[in-house]
């Protein structure tokens, strides 16, 4: 299992090479902590159980205090008052938002459909530059304060990362090359649509930015990646350019981020948003419910872009019917990116 993260190394690599001395130190650290992670990993893989279930929402948020031992400090629990500490209420509030979405669109109960406990951590590590599942809770950090702000702040992160534990719960993507990119792509997705889902917006009026409120005045970014257009998201004298393909012939072969994970998940984040806009009207009534049927019941740990294109275009048909509209435009979409 690795850290499922919000930013890719690849950002944090172009902040070393472009940033200023102390944006480099940052970006080091951010970086660096993923050695750290491999003991954490298997002390929480023991203690995981520990995150029990119930009938009903449940989160807990906690306060690391810029350390990196987990989960940290229990500083608020569910139906307990708002916290002083506003990035506490963004994360506790943020889960609460994912969960009602997944609940209410999709009748899931929490991140194992048992009523799973939401448990969060915030204020990981000193100006920590991302926000991560680490296999059986969110960690969210502050951001460096000079191109991030703090990773509570985005609806969508925060509906990403829990996607991420529903992933792991389902169809168990493995987090490398293809499967890895579905992996990340399906967590854009969900993390998409909660954001549109809080703010009833329907599929053609969305900006469909991951990450679209973490940058801080002056970074030339609209957000982290575009699942409209991949490759366009930022183009920042210290981040770089966005590397994102969104076709297939544009497809990166790498050895670096698992086997481009974060890159080409581009190419079925933008099939999704052209699925979307040829349905029109909400992302979650449709399209949504189609990748999430895929996630739940059809995908399996080592299936690649050209069985999720299969798998979505054969439930588009056990929903709508064969060569439906619906089932019509799953095809087009995936076509629309090489698949």
């Amino acid at each position: 299992m690795f850290r499922c993260c919000i930013v890719p190394p690849y950002m944090l690599r172009a902040i070393l090479q472009n940033g200023t001395s102390k944006q480099q130190a940052l970006a080091w650290s951010t970086l660096t902590d993923s050695e750290q992670f491999r003991g954490e990993r298997r002390l929480l893989t023991a203690i995981a159980p520990l995150s029990v279930s119930s009938g009903r929402k449940n989160r807990c948020v906690y306060d690391a205090r810029h350390k990196y031992d987990l989960p940290g400090r229990l500083v608020r629990s569910e139906g307990k008052p708002r916290s002083k500490d506003l990035r506490v209420n963004e994360a506790y509030d943020g889960a609460g938002a994912t969960y009602d979405m997944f609940k209410r669109v999709f009748s899931r109960n929490s991140i194992d459909d048992r009523g799973m406990r939401i448990d969060s951590t915030v204020h990981y590590g000193s100006s920590y530059e991302n926000a991560f599942w680490n296999g059986r809770q969110m960690v969210y950090g502050d951001g460096d304060g000079l191109i991030f702000g703090s990773f509570t702040r985005a609806l969508d992160v925060i509906g990403h990362e829990i996607t991420h534990g529903i992933t792991q719960n389902e169809a168990g993507l493995h987090y490398r090359g293809q499967s890895g990119a579905l992996n990340e792509s399906f967590s854009d997705v969900f993390g998409c649509l909660v954001n549109q889902y809080k703010k009833r917006e329907r599929a053609e009026k969305s900006s469909w930015l991951i990450g679209e409120k973490l940058f801080l005045a002056g970074v030339k970014a609209k957000g982290i990646r575009s699942m409209k257009a991949p490759g366009t998201a930022y183009d920042d004298p210290v981040l770089g350019k966005d590397p994102q393909p969104g076709h297939m012939d544009h497809y990166i072969v790498t050895d670096d981020d698992n086997g481009g994970v974060h890159v080409n998940s581009g190419i079925p984040n933008r099939a999704f948003y052209e699925l979307a806009v040829r349905l029109k009207g909400y992302a979650w009534e449709k399209a949504g419910q189609i990748w999430y049927k895929a996630l739940t019941e059809k995908l399996r740990p080592n299936s690649n872009f050209r069985d999720a294109m299969m798998m979505t275009v054969a439930v588009a048909g056990e929903i709508f019917g064969v060569n439906s509209l619906e089932q019509k435009a799953v095809r087009e979409a995936w076509s629309e990116v090489g698949i």
